[in-house]
């Protein structure tokens, strides 16, 4: 694989980390992610790495960014989900009980004015922009020194790769970049191991520690874009009680306010907020289901919520790397095998982990993984400064 254009820079990643359009950044931060792994891929004979997995990471994120269906995603599914229409039947049941009439319509037309699927939708693409640039900043930064201090050598050089290194913060993440010298230790011993095996499992530790390193920074992002931003449940049994207890009269309402003031919670106050609970939990299992998926060539799509429906390559089937494997009992609770690798909820982290560590494992020897993002008539486009057509 030939350069086509000259290698990516710290400016160039500067450059784009610096655009204040997020769909539009997004689209150049998809681009270098693919130079920089198509760059390192040419120096490990093909192999799929980190920056390869960000490639398609970054790509799904941009619709996500852009806010493609995904408040009618959330509208629809809330509707129909089972556990939601339990939560609303609760709801009439302790309203019926403090002496009000409910039909279960009436409470979902009431409730469902606390849930807005567009501000859902919003939140979503605020907190991925976010979470995009703030990977792409540090650690493409990072591929970019490394591959311009590193990439061409033909020995191992102990003071350079040392040089390199040093420019990385101690500690733990997400202040420190411990797990970032990891991975580029890793990547520069890849080089020179003639090992096709051990090659490879020095790979995988290397994306592995980027990985860890990046989804322990993403955290708060990732929360973020899961979370349903309801309105305050009490307030809403406020309204539920104000509107619905009028068949009891004002000796009913009254009564209400009495016990929500001397007594706690009413039962139609514990019942919103029931509700509130099981909606924030199932909008995170929509977002996991429907929304965090990769589309990757050769046209396939994986469910982050659901096991990858792959094995290990031969060559990381039997791992002999004990720091690799040290790294895989931290992540992996089924090292041995892909099996329920599915992520339910992509806000648990070491729900998350475990599936991103299979992913990386399974799919590192698929070339396929090293095609372009965007075909040539997009990628002139962005190489103009212009929005590309068609779909991204």
């Amino acid at each position: 694989m030939k350069h086509q254009r000259p290698r990516v820079t710290v400016a160039d990643v500067e450059r784009i980390a610096a655009m204040s359009d997020a769909a539009f950044r997004n689209l150049y931060i998809t681009q270098c992610y693919h130079e920089l792994s198509a760059e390192l891929a040419e120096r490990l004979g093909g192999t799929v790495t980190w920056c390869t997995f960000a490639t398609w990471a970054s790509k799904q994120a941009g619709r996500t960014i852009r806010g493609e269906d995904l408040a009618r995603v959330i509208e629809r599914e809330l509707h129909v989900a089972p556990e939601v229409s339990a939560a609303v039947e609760a709801i009439a049941l302790a309203v019926k009980a403090a002496g009000g009439s409910a039909s279960i319509a009436e409470v979902r037309a009431l409730a469902g004015d606390w849930i807005d699927p567009e501000a859902a939708a919003r939140r979503a693409s605020e907190a991925v922009a976010r979470g995009n640039l703030k990977v792409f900043s540090e650690i493409a930064r990072e591929f970019a020194r490394f591959h311009t201090r590193c990439l061409d050598h033909v020995e191992h050089e102990n003071d350079e790769i040392a040089a390199f290194l040093e420019g990385l913060r101690s500690g733990e993440p997400p202040d420190g970049q411990d797990h970032l010298r990891t991975a580029f230790r890793c990547y520069y011993r890849a080089f020179f191991e003639r090992d096709a095996d051990a090659r490879a499992e020095w790979i995988l530790y290397g994306t592995l520690s980027i990985g860890f390193h990046e989804q322990t920074r993403l955290q708060p992002e990732i929360v973020a874009a899961l979370e349903a931003p309801l309105g305050d449940p009490d307030a809403l049994a406020a309204r539920l009680e104000s509107h619905l207890l009028r068949a009891g009269g004002w000796f009913a309402r009254t009564m209400a306010a009495l016990r929500r003031w001397f007594a706690g919670p009413t039962p139609v106050q514990l019942a919103a907020r029931a509700w509130s609970d099981v909606v924030r939990r199932r909008l995170r299992r929509i977002v996991t289901e429907h929304v965090m998926s990769i589309d990757v060539p050769p046209g396939v799509t994986l469910r982050l919520g659901a096991d990858l429906p792959v094995s290990f390559p031969a060559s990381l089937a039997a791992l002999r790397n004990t720091d690799l494997i040290a790294m895989l009992a931290r992540v992996d609770p089924t090292r041995d095998s892909p099996r329920d690798s599915g992520a339910a909820d992509w806000g648990d982290f070491p729900e998350r982990m475990h599936f991103i560590a299979e992913l990386f494992r399974c799919y590192q020897e698929t070339g396929a993984l090293l095609d372009p993002p965007f075909d040539a008539a997009q990628v002139t486009a962005l190489r103009a400064g212009d929005r590309p057509s068609g779909r991204l």
